[in-house]
């Protein structure tokens, strides 16, 4: 079934909102109610979402939800170029809306779960290159090209973002998403290390198709 470009912006705008409204949410639940939630609660809020919105709309839009993962997927030729503004647009929308409702209910939080480095620019930007090239990877293997609905692809991938997140969280933010650091920057007004949340994980994205292809023969699994 074709879907109209309406169907297609709206699912990445509403889903990139639903994305980072609760995945950050979490994070400053767990900020304003003195750790409640804790590491593991936060990441799994994160994988949770995902693959919630896999499964709801999923053979709409994809369920993107992120500029590295569609720019990836034009690299990997099963998404078409044309396509990408819109994409795009609808999720960058879709976080900044997510970041100012949050910041109107929770006037009072700090952060916003904005990603800022813990050490060094670089620590963080090789951990959010490799985390984002591991998600990407996975991605292509258990989606069925962009546009994806399933049990098996939505438990995979919102698995492997909790797992990326809990290991990597505490040292880089574990963004893996140039839109859900951008959200929460542009409320703030804090742009320090932003550079890091757009570039690493664009890089880490594209850099996950040459890897697929490696390894996996997209011919033959189309045969199968």
């Amino acid at each position: 079934m074709t879907h109209s470009s309406r169907q297609l912006f709206f699912s990445e705008l509403f889903g990139t909102f639903f994305l980072v409204f609760v995945g950050t949410g979490a994070i400053i639940s767990n900020e304003l109610s003195g750790g409640a939630l804790g590491l593991l609660g936060i990441t799994m809020t994160f994988g949770l979402i995902v693959l919630a919105l896999i499964y709801a709309i999923g053979d709409i839009s994809g369920a993107h939800f992120n500029p590295a993962v569609t720019l990836a997927f034009v690299v990997d030729r099963c998404f078409p170029v044309d396509k990408v503004a819109l994409y795009i647009s609808a999720q960058t929308i879709g976080a900044v809306a997510a970041s100012l409702c949050l910041r109107v209910i929770f006037p009072n939080a700090k952060t916003l779960g904005e990603t800022l480095p813990s050490g060094n620019w670089l620590q963080s930007f090789v951990l959010e290159f490799l985390v984002t090239l591991i998600l990407m990877f996975v991605i292509l293997c258990v989606a069925s090209g962009p546009k994806n609905k399933g049990i098996p692809a939505g438990i995979v991938i919102g698995g492997t973002i909790t797992l990326l997140a809990l290991f990597s969280g505490p040292i880089c933010g574990a963004s893996m998403n140039p839109v859900r650091s951008l959200g929460p920057a542009l409320v703030l007004g804090n742009f320090n290390s932003l550079w890091i949340y757009i570039v690493a994980p664009i890089l880490g994205a594209l850099c996950a198709v040459p890897v697929t292809r490696l390894i996996r023969d997209k011919e033959a699994d189309a045969r199968e």
